[in-house]
């Protein structure tokens, strides 16, 4: 199995829940040192691991990601589209450049990632699966690029489930809410840093890692086409769905508050 952005947060998270069932990996992100130490750690417990160092928003990586998935174990049944980060802030700030750079990791990425795997997968009849957000099923304030990006992703996740079912191949949109991550730690030029840029949201909120990697990966493997993660994401993707003006109401009572959070 493949997993994008897999040097911290849920990716390596994933990758660890998935070593304990037995899965052999492929890890691919740009911070080669973090997927060599990941690995390492894995390895010493006995998981069979490959490390690709790959950006998504490259053309060409993740064909090479793939070359080396199947040259090494010969099949490829199982790709997590998992690379991203989020540009916030008001959008009367923000600029095409924010938004173009947010499209390329966050769409873009999965995109590439989905085209070169494809093959592969529909040899296995694998699973594919799309981490998006519950931001793409409601627009916070302050998170219109980002909302945006996996309002996309979310249709994707959705139009492909129908038309890959002929292959065999199981779509899964993960729709995570907040969930510890180094996702509030990055700017929105996708720099990393060593405190957050933004002020983040009440910790009582945050999913611990392993926890959630657990509910995504046992949703993986059943196949699921949806799984929400998060009490408090499932709580507000049902109100997008059923109260949505009850939902944008309380918004914009809060917009000034919210604006300032760093939102998953």
């Amino acid at each position: 199995m493949l997993i994008t952005g897999a040097s911290s947060g849920i990716g390596a998270a994933l990758a660890r829940d998935f070593a304990k069932r037995g899965a052999r990996l492929v890890l691919v992100a740009r911070r080669t040192d973090r997927l060599e130490a990941l690995a390492s750690q894995l390895r010493q417990g006995g998981s069979e691991v490959l490390v690709v160092s790959g950006d998504v928003t490259r053309d060409g990586d993740m064909e090479r990601a793939t070359e080396a998935a199947i040259r090494t174990f010969g099949v490829l049944d199982v790709v997590v589209a998992n690379a991203g980060f989020g540009v916030q802030g008001l959008f009367t700030k923000l600029t095409l450049d924010d938004v173009r750079r947010q499209f390329e990791t966050n769409v873009f990425g999965v995109l590439r990632t989905f085209y070169a795997t494809y093959p592969a997968l529909k040899d296995t009849k694998g699973r594919f699966v799309i981490i998006g957000s519950v931001s793409g099923f409601f627009c916070a304030p302050g998170t219109i690029p980002y909302a945006m990006s996996k309002y996309a992703v979310r249709a994707l996740a959705e139009g492909l489930s129908l038309e890959l079912a002929r292959d065999g191949i199981s779509v899964t949109h993960i729709a995570p809410g907040f969930v510890e991550s180094e996702i509030s730690m990055v700017d929105n030029q996708g720099v990393l840093h060593d405190t957050p840029p933004r002020p983040k949201a009440p910790q009582f909120l945050f999913m611990k890692t392993p926890k959630a990697a657990k509910q995504i990966v046992d949703a993986i493997m059943a196949r699921e086409p949806l799984r929400v993660i998060t009490g408090h994401g499932k709580v507000l993707t049902a109100a997008s769905r059923f109260t949505p003006d009850l939902l944008q109401g309380t918004f914009k009572l809060l917009s000034g508050r919210l604006a300032k959070f760093t939102l998953e």
